[in-house]
């Protein structure tokens, strides 16, 4: 765009413009709450800065020429764009419309957010999601994303995060599975089993030692960087994979290994920029994400 070709101020050609509604300097300036000739200086440097007669004088009024008339359509639209814009600004606008991205991980990407997703659109179908499914961590400093579902606290301050109640994942597995090992209660029944891993396998291994259970890479037959595929392997009794108890409680195809194990503890936080969060559309599906999500994960 050519900045220099732009040779007028806009409260001129707001001047212009309310004067050519109201019919009147006098009334333009009690619209504009100002005086009429503050009103008269900017209509004539108006005209002076774009070289174009705007009104003729007739008597003790003003009437618009044919020039001004043509023009005045031109500035309708900039009024329009900048009472839009003032009012986007101060988080007035009635009407939410846009798109908003939203990263989670896998789990909560296919078994929490849909139904979720569904009634915010029910609820404000001016809004379009998009949904990044991932267990990688999208960079919201970098507008990879408007709303981020984490498992650990951000560390950056001009990001705004939340805090869920603390989410339990237990480990899962179908009955036949548990069946062809002799249903194992404790740690030690449990160390010559299947699991089914991960490709970046050391924090799960170490999460599990971290709940009394010693485990190696033979204990790993099946790995995958794909938390979707490692429940679906769990579910076709592989062996044995963890999941978030909300989800895990409500697949019929597995059973939880057994009570006497420790679950892991995940925090969960719902992150967005700082900026953003001053945006009325983003800050509408972030607090709705919050109030859904933390009814989930009340404690029982």
């Amino acid at each position: 765009m050519d900045w220099k070709s732009i040779k007028f101020d806009w409260n001129h050609a707001r001047a212009f413009f309310v004067t050519a509604e109201e019919g009147s300097l006098s009334a333009a300036a009690r619209a504009l709450q100002t005086t009429q000739s503050t009103l008269s200086r900017q209509v004539s440097a108006l005209e002076q800065e774009i070289g174009v007669t705007l009104f003729e004088r007739v008597g003790r009024g003003l009437v618009i020429t044919p020039s001004g008339l043509e023009l005045i359509e031109y500035v309708k639209e900039m009024s329009e764009a900048a009472n839009k814009f003032s009012l986007a600004a101060s988080g007035r606008s009635n009407q939410v419309e846009g798109s908003v991205c939203i990263s989670a991980t896998e789990a909560f990407a296919v078994f929490l957010l849909p139904p979720l997703l569904k009634k915010l659109r029910e609820q404000e179908p001016g809004i379009s999601i998009e949904l990044v499914a991932s267990d990688a961590s999208s960079d919201l400093r970098r507008r990879e994303a408007d709303i981020a579902i984490r498992h650990y606290q951000p560390n950056h301050s001009d990001l705004i995060a939340r805090k869920l109640q603390n989410g339990k994942a237990f480990l899962y597995a179908s009955p036949d599975y548990l069946h062809s090992i002799g249903h194992p209660k404790t740690c030690s029944e449990l160390e010559k089993a299947d699991f089914i891993g991960f490709a970046n396998n050391d924090p799960y291994v170490k999460g599990m030692s971290e709940i009394g259970l010693s485990l190696n890479s033979k204990n790993f037959p099946y790995t995958t960087a794909n938390h979707m595929a490692h429940w679906a392997l769990v579910k076709e009794g592989a062996g044995i994979g963890v999941m978030f108890e909300y989800i895990g409680e409500r697949e019929p195809k597995v059973c939880k290994v057994s009570d006497q194990i420790s679950p892991f503890i995940a925090e969960t936080w719902v992150v967005t920029h700082r900026e953003l969060r001053t945006n009325l559309r983003i800050r509408l599906v972030y607090d709705f994400l919050m109030e859904e999500l933390t009814n989930i994960f009340k404690p029982t």
